[in-house]
């Protein structure tokens, strides 16, 4: 075997000289693969795959859903087991559960104690079993105790007494715990949580009850005497009460404020005041009810009572007639005796008599009805007040305008609600809320005209301050007007006497020209030689390239001359 370990360990060197250093990777990451899977499965095979919530299997349906949606709802996975029972992830979550369950009182009744605390029987002498029995117990309390938030450590001590022959001398189960808190905790004598613990131990130990369990800090306060808070329980349950009629009281209103403003303009619907009689007493009465035996039921169709009811029944009837047809006997005593009788009697004697008695017994039957009946806060009396405004409609002119009075406001005319509409008013009102004449129910519905003058006021304002704003953009648009009038005028008139001095102007050029035109045909006429400076040659030549381009151009030739006429001035 040795030989076959040194010639594997040599061929396996001799190989791992020739191989390149790809497959000496290669071979070093499956070796490391199939390290880590035996290691994944070693530990997969190793961890439990849950911890039970409870030993015992759920029955329950309900009980069974309602305690998966409390885990769903505290984040907590769990799964079933084949079996059908919870399974959590470790014994921590486990005892946190419990103790949120036993808080909620969702722990079923059939769930067996000793599989609640996970302990175990063991099969050896009863005086061993019962000790290993009762540590357990001890233990297992002390460990869900010590799962709460709040406990840093628990001792707990439980007392198991000895059974006795008769139940009447059987000492009772008893507990003590002292609990040390965490920093910061908010555990107070007679607190939710101090009942949390104490369900904790009622449902831990068998036969245990409350007033044999004393729980106390490690400063020897007593955390479970709860009497002092019965009163506190009272003031807290009127206070709840008291919360619960007042929002009884604003739905009422809110119903009723919204029923009518569907009807009216929601601003002549403001003041609705509706007040509850709360009844915060608690009652538990006994009762038998009598009612009429129904022959025929009530027809659907119908909108009238049509059912055939009778006072009773007759169950059974006996009829029983009695005749007697003879003398009278009327003793007289012992033998030897004188009689005794009244004379009244003794000449009735030997007179034949007769007798008929007719007797009926009949048993009835009867609806009879025994109801017990705990009766606890319940609303009373309703009251609700309502106030409609009535119509305010302003005046207005042929304009459209409004109507101004006299001292300087706007013209409104009211107009109240008329008695009909506010009888209907009232009948819907009472359907909405239920009515009941026999509680005492009492609805008014008023008109009552509302103040509006400081509504008013607002809207005189802004009509003011409208008509002032419109006349002063009406004064501005005149202005702007008569100043582009003006404008207008001031440019016609400019053109006017400039297109006037134009004219006259080149009048004065044509007369003069026509002048020299004339002086210039004499002249030829005559023959004469005229004999003109360099500057006049100039002038002429200008004007006749003047006339021509006038001919060809008029506009640039009037701007033209324009333009000569400013340089002859200057």
């Amino acid at each position: 075997m040795n030989e076959w370990f040194k010639k594997t360990g040599a061929k396996f060197k001799e190989n791992w000289s020739k191989w390149s250093i790809v497959q000496k990777l290669i071979l070093l990451g499956v070796v490391v693969v199939i390290i880590a899977v035996i290691v994944v499965m070693a530990r997969t095979s190793s961890k439990p795959s849950g911890v039970p919530l409870f030993n015992t299997v759920i029955s329950s349906q309900t009980a069974r859903e309602n305690i998966l949606f409390r885990l769903d709802e505290e984040n907590v996975k769990y799964s079933i087991s084949s079996d059908g029972k919870i399974l959590v992830d470790d014994d921590v979550t486990a005892r946190r559960m419990r103790n949120i369950l036993i808080d909620e009182d969702l722990v079923p009744n059939d769930v067996d104690p000793w599989g609640f605390l996970n302990v175990s029987q063991y099969s050896i002498t009863d005086f061993e079993r019962e000790n290993n029995k009762n540590l357990a117990v001890k233990k297992s309390v002390k460990a869900q105790l010590e799962a709460l938030s709040d406990v840093a450590s628990a001792d707990v001590e439980i007392g198991f007494p000895d059974d006795a022959l008769f139940t009447e001398s059987q000492k009772p189960v008893t507990a003590s715990v002292i609990l040390t808190f965490k920093h910061g905790s908010d555990i107070t004598p007679g607190s939710k949580k101090v009942r949390t613990i104490q369900k904790i131990l009622l449902h831990s130990v068998v036969g245990l009850k409350e007033e044999n369990i004393t729980i106390s800090s490690v400063d020897g306060v007593q955390l479970n005497d709860f009497s002092s808070l019965e009163s506190m329980d009272r003031l807290n349950q009127a206070e709840r009460e008291q919360k619960l009629r007042t929002k009884h009281e604003v739905e009422v209103r809110a119903k009723v404020l919204k029923a009518l403003q569907s009807i009216f303009t929601p601003d002549r619907i403001r003041q609705v005041v509706v007040k509850i009689d709360w009844d915060m007493s608690e009652v538990v009465s006994d009762k038998t009810i009598y009612s009429p035996v129904e022959i025929t039921p009530q027809d659907p169709e119908k909108p009238y009572d049509t059912r055939v009811t009778r006072d009773y029944l007759p169950l059974s009837s006996q009829t029983v007639t009695r005749e007697w047809t003879g003398t009278g006997y009327n003793p007289e005593g012992p033998a030897g005796v004188d009689g005794q009788n009244p004379p009244v009697y003794s000449d009735m004697s030997n007179v034949i008599g007769r007798s008929t008695e007719t007797g009926v017994t009949q048993n009835n039957v009867i609806n009879t009805e025994q109801r017990h009946e705990t009766v606890h806060s319940q609303p009373g009396r309703v009251s609700v007040a309502v106030n409609i405004d009535g119509r305010w409609k302003a005046k207005y002119d042929k304009n459209h305008n409004y109507v101004i009075t006299e001292d300087g406001h706007i013209d409104f005319t009211y107009t109240p609600v008329s008695a009909e509409v506010l009888d209907e008013a009232t009948k819907y009102v009472q359907s909405a809320i239920g009515y009941n004449k026999i509680r005492g129910d009492s609805v008014s519905v008023t008109s009552i005209q509302i103040d509006r003058d400081e509504e008013f006021q607002k809207l005189e304002d802004e009509y003011f301050a409208a008509q002032k704003r419109k006349f002063m953009i009406m004064i501005v648009l005149g202005g702007i007007i008569l100043v582009l009038l003006a404008f207008i005028i001031f440019r016609f008139v400019s053109r006017e006497i400039e297109r006037r001095r134009r004219l006259r102007e080149e009048e004065i050029l044509r007369r003069q020209q026509a002048e020299r035109e004339k002086a210039l045909w004499e002249a030829k006429d005559q023959d004469m030689q005229v004999t003109m400076s360099v500057e006049e040659r100039k002038r002429a030549e200008l004007q006749e390239n003047a006339i021509a381009m006038a001919k060809e151009h008029p506009d640039e030739v009037a701007m033209l001359i324009k333009t000569w006429l400013m340089d002859d001035n200057n």
